[in-house]
């Protein structure tokens, strides 16, 4: 009899519901979207869904309907009568018995709706971020639910006084933050690592990047090493769910007076009306 054990509880393998089998939790065989919703309007819906597709053929996964995910958020959305929410969705290639062959599959998709967290605080403050290696997979561009190096440099960076982690190749530059895409002002200049196969290529980024040209900063894509961005005017990350948020220390180090800069404001405040 094939079994499979549960918490103390063993049951038959047939009795096992897909869910239990789904190769996003054997392997992390998927892809994932986190967006964010302002007073009733999901924000860069779009922009989110057209990079969901690319991720989808980049992993080989078929017979996925972009309207059916469009017309699957939206309902949902609708029905949970959040103004302000996070939402978060992915498809895995599916479930079968544990097994790195897989014969064709139907993928499953699964969503969640919440509430969005005031990151009122922080945006005001600032944060602390602490930099560790990048060990991550070299396909960083996919937004693919392996996400095991992230979760354990958030978790050094807080177990160590930090608010948050910055990822450092081995030449020793900063490709982006565990979560977020990151940028530094350099002398009226707009400065972030450009797109590769280890940066994501954020939708928050390519608003960033507009709204920065409007408020006369000139764009620099190029990596920044360590001591460079020590020596920024202002540092800031990016996310689709918190804007951006500036980073007031780095490795311990002061950046700048301390204090959230004068374009770093301009651009959160730009972004945040959108």
């Amino acid at each position: 009899m094939q079994i499979a054990m549960i918490d103390d509880k063993i049951v038959e393998l047939k009795e096992l519901g897909p869910e239990r089998l789904d190769r996003g939790t054997f392997f992390g065989d998927g892809i994932y979207e986190a967006l964010r919703s302002k007073a009733g309007r999901i924000f860069a819906l779009e922009e989110h869904l057209d990079r969901f597709k690319r991720n989808l053929e980049a992993i080989d996964i078929t017979g996925i309907d972009i309207e059916q995910i469009r017309a699957r958020l939206e309902r949902a959305y609708s029905a949970a009568g959040i103004a302000n929410a996070i939402i978060y969705f992915h498809i895995t290639r599916g479930s079968a018995q544990r097994s790195y062959p897989c014969d064709c599959l139907k993928p499953n998709f699964f969503l969640t709706i919440t509430e969005l967290p005031d990151f009122t605080k922080e945006k005001n403050n600032g944060i602390s971020v602490m930099t560790c290696p990048d060990l991550r997979w070299k396909r960083c561009d996919i937004k693919s639910l392996n996400l095991l190096p992230n979760v354990l440099a958030k978790r050094t960076a807080i177990e160590k006084g930090y608010d948050d982690a910055v990822f450092v190749d081995d030449d020793g530059l900063i490709t982006e933050g565990a979560s977020s895409a990151f940028f530094a002002i350099c002398n009226r200049s707009l400065r972030t690592a450009p797109l590769s196969a280890n940066i994501l290529p954020s939708v928050t980024r390519q608003f960033v990047l507009k709204i920065a040209a409007q408020i006369d900063l000139s764009i620099v894509e190029k990596s920044l090493t360590v001591a460079e961005a020590a020596e920024a005017q202002e540092l800031f990350v990016a996310t689709s769910p918190r804007g951006i948020v500036p980073v007031v220390k780095l490795n311990g180090e002061t950046i700048g007076n301390g204090k959230v800069g004068k374009y770093t404001k301009l651009l959160s405040e730009a972004l945040d009306s959108l």
